[in-house]
């Protein structure tokens, strides 16, 4: 993770982004949509203060990756992908001021607090799709992709918030 950090600096936010969404595009078990959140909190926060490149846990840093966890991701991945880099191109550059980025940041922020509360194995797709999607737009340069993720993750923030709700009434009526 440290060599991935070291060489991409500031688009290293957009790699994690994506890295950190992409679990949650399938169906996971419950402690995945929660740990990815918190890893996308601290991703987004620090997108959001302005830092020019990533600060991630020394411990975090020093892991890798297993090799078929890569290519099974990178397998079902990437026929989406490679569909995308077809379609996308710059556009909207103003997303790609510092001001744009840093409120893009924010968001970022309210979709990981969306992970966090995310219904148990599907409640996270939409987010998840989200997630990947503004990264993608991020490495792409490509505004529309990221607003396109954007309001793919207002209704996934929409769902978060109903599941949330539901837990919260019914536990009220029960008692």
């Amino acid at each position: 993770m440290a060599d991935i950090v070291s060489v991409l600096r500031d688009r290293a936010f957009a790699l994690l982004v994506v890295l950190l969404g992409l679990p949650n595009c399938l169906p996971m078990p419950p402690p995945i949509p929660f740990v990815c959140g918190l890893l996308l909190a601290l991703v987004a926060a620090q997108i959001a203060a302005g830092r020019s490149a990533p600060w991630l846990p020394s411990s975090l840093l020093r892991r890798s990756i297993p090799q078929d966890a890569v290519q099974r991701a990178v397998r079902r991945a990437l026929p989406v992908l490679q569909r995308l880099e077809r379609w996308s191109q710059p556009r909207m550059t103003f997303l790609e001021s510092p001001i744009a980025f840093r409120i893009i940041g924010f968001l970022l922020l309210a979709l990981a607090v969306g992970l966090l509360v995310a219904a148990p194995v599907i409640g996270q797709i939409p987010l998840g799709v989200a997630v990947c999607l503004v990264g993608l737009g991020l490495v792409e340069r490509d505004g529309i992709v990221i607003v396109a993720g954007l309001a793919i993750g207002a209704v996934g923030l929409a769902l978060s918030l109903g599941f949330v709700y539901a837990i919260v009434a019914g536990f009220e009526h029960f008692l």
